[in-house]
């Protein structure tokens, strides 16, 4: 409720209401809403699970938006580390039990002088390129329109994803799971790699054919992976991505509950002030596009 006082508006019970705050699942969404409602905000950034329940389908004349940049900051924040923690052979490291200085002057990289490709440079793109660039790194942005990405070197539109797989050093992976985006990165794309080259998935498992990951990791076609989201998720006891001393996993666990609520309240604020200024809002979803 304070988020919706910040951003001007007033709580009202959903009979008299022209907007909603939604904070559960799918299933649980009414199957029928009042006909002053002209906007719905979903508490998710990722919205597939919406797609698939029909709820966006079924309410053609309201305006979804979901949390997509609510959350990106502390996303860009962890796929920063899984990215350092890969160049710098820091999982190799840290599971040893012997002192291996001179294999390891071999393995530990630097991002400085390096080029990134960030593929679904939205939000969690936008906030991850300013500590990319702190570290001395360059950055290829590709996003859904080719309109230039602030700080980024260059700025490719989603049809030309195909382009950078050979001109890069590493990939982060933040675009939404669409049945476009479905399996982005496979076996074609990881051959053109670098032997050097780590992707980072924040994004959704689905973006990555898991089976070419597995193959490229164990034949050393890339450097290695850094994963907060896997296909299967959660990842199964015993999956080879566990096992692999060039595989990082974490458990979905970029955007921890504990960081949602303050981070959502503000989103909402802001578009609470768009509603009732007659503003385009934030992170309105597409029923075309699928995000």
């Amino acid at each position: 409720m304070d988020a919706i006082t910040r951003g001007g508006g007033e709580w009202s019970p959903m009979g008299g209401a022209h907007g909603l705050i939604w904070a559960a699942e799918p299933d649980r969404f009414p199957d029928d809403l009042p006909e002053s409602i002209r906007w719905v905000q979903l508490y998710s950034a990722g919205v597939e699970q919406w797609f698939a329940s029909g709820v966006i389908e079924r309410h053609p004349e309201v305006v979804f938006t979901s949390a997509a940049g609510a959350f990106s900051a502390t996303v860009a924040e962890h796929a920063l580390a899984l990215l350092l923690a890969g160049v710098r052979a820091l999982p190799e490291q840290w599971s040893t039990t012997t002192w291996r200085q001179d294999e390891f002057f071999g393995k530990v990289g630097t991002l400085r002088g390096s080029r990134v490709a960030i593929v679904g440079a939205g939000g969690i793109g936008r906030a991850l390129i300013p500590m990319l660039a702190a570290v001395g790194a360059r950055v290829v942005a590709v996003n859904r329109s080719g309109v230039a990405v602030p700080g980024a070197e260059e700025t490719l539109p989603a049809d030309r994803t195909d382009e950078i797989w050979d001109r890069v050093d590493h990939v982060v992976i933040a675009a939404p799971a669409t049945a476009a985006t479905r399996h982005l990165v496979g076996a074609e794309q990881l051959s053109r790699l670098r032997p050097h080259s780590w992707v980072v998935n924040v994004a959704r498992g689905s973006l990555v054919d898991t089976d070419a990951l597995v193959t490229a990791l164990r034949d050393r076609t890339i450097g290695g992976a850094g994963l907060d989201v896997t296909d299967p998720e959660p990842l199964p006891d015993g999956h080879p991505l566990w096992s692999l001393p060039n595989a990082v996993v974490t458990p979905h666990c970029s955007n921890p509950p504990a960081v949602r609520p303050a981070a959502f309240a503000d989103h909402v604020a802001r578009n609470v002030a768009r509603f009732a200024a007659g503003e385009r809002l934030n992170a309105v979803i597409d029923p075309v596009a699928g995000y």
